[in-house]
């Protein structure tokens, strides 16, 4: 085969190919902690304490179990604060 002819086939190839690849990128979900569904809202400027306290009132207003981590609701102010904060929002 001459030169021009292996230079046409192998662009026809390339545009063939080309043609068939996906133009979107397949969807990915950032990794989540299994034990709490993060809330759909912004809480990048709060500690963390409080963004687990807003996941978990958040899941128990949704969920319609009012169920909280005891020990933790009445040790962390920050999380108790999140906690009340997501289940008063969540819940309405």
């Amino acid at each position: 085969m001459d030169r021009t002819l292996k230079n046409l086939l192998a662009a026809v190839l390339l545009a063939t190919l080309t043609a068939c690849a996906a133009t979107q990128r397949a969807p990915t979900t950032p990794a989540r902690p299994a034990t709490a569904k993060t809330p759909g809202v912004n809480l990048s400027g709060y500690p963390p304490s409080f963004r687990d306290g807003y996941a978990d009132g958040c899941n128990a207003a949704k969920s319609g179990r009012s169920t909280r981590d005891e020990a933790r609701f009445k040790s962390d102010p920050q999380f108790a604060q999140g906690w009340r904060d997501g289940f008063g929002i969540c819940g309405r």
